[in-house]
């Protein structure tokens, strides 16, 4: 069976906010089900109203994300970030997975192609929206995204951070996470791709996106 892990990872450097998550696990029945079975368990960021923070009503026409799968930063939540030397290394990137994932049994992971197209197309996409989700805006998920990318996956798992400086900070947060961290040692996987799209003019500022995955 082909099999999709979807966890997210949301971090917010704000004083007594710390680091907060959701994750969403699912199984496809097959790769063209569409949409993960099942309900993710989420974590709702308020503003400082209270209230939930909603996509502006002008985009929301063209938005085809569910209701429910995405979360948005509070207005100012990371604007005291120094995101001036913010960079991605993929090979960088790729060493300190394999290096933990060596740390763990497993075997080592190369980069490739399609998986990186994937993770940069849905980096893009959550930066336009200026979210974290694992659902583009055009309702695609992981396995819609790799696919697309023309990996002929077995498997594929999604991790997803927000607002990280660094590599390693998002790296040391998957490990941190016990979804994240699953992913990050799949002993089934083969490959990885890694994106980052950075936008100072939105809330988030970063978007980091790592797909892992192994060819049928």
């Amino acid at each position: 069976m082909r099999r999709i892990v979807l966890p997210a990872l949301l971090s917010l450097s704000l004083s007594g906010c710390g680091m907060m998550s959701y994750s969403l696990t699912a199984n496809l029945p097959s790769p063209s089900s569409g949409q993960p079975t099942g309900k993710a368990p989420r974590t709702q960021t308020a503003d400082a109203s209270g209230a939930l923070p909603q996509i502006a009503a002008a985009n929301a026409t063209y938005d085809k994300a569910p209701k429910g799968s995405y979360e948005r930063a509070p207005a100012g939540a990371l604007a005291t970030r120094d995101y001036a030397g913010t960079r991605l290394d993929a090979e960088k990137a790729r060493d300190l997975v394999n290096a933990f994932r060596k740390q763990n049994g497993m075997r080592p992971l190369k980069l490739q192609p399609a998986l990186t197209e994937a993770a940069r197309a849905h980096s893009r996409d959550l930066a336009k929206w200026d979210r974290i989700s694992h659902f583009g805006s055009d309702g695609s998920n992981p396995w819609d995204r790799v696919k697309r990318a023309g990996y002929n996956a077995r498997l594929a798992a999604e991790n997803v951070g927000t607002g990280q400086v660094t590599v390693e900070e998002v790296i040391k947060g998957w490990q941190a996470s016990p979804g994240h961290n699953k992913n990050l040692l799949l002993p089934e996987a083969e490959h990885m791709g890694i994106a980052l799209t950075q936008d100072g003019k939105t809330e988030f500022k970063t978007f980091w996106t790592l797909v892992i995955a192994s060819p049928l």
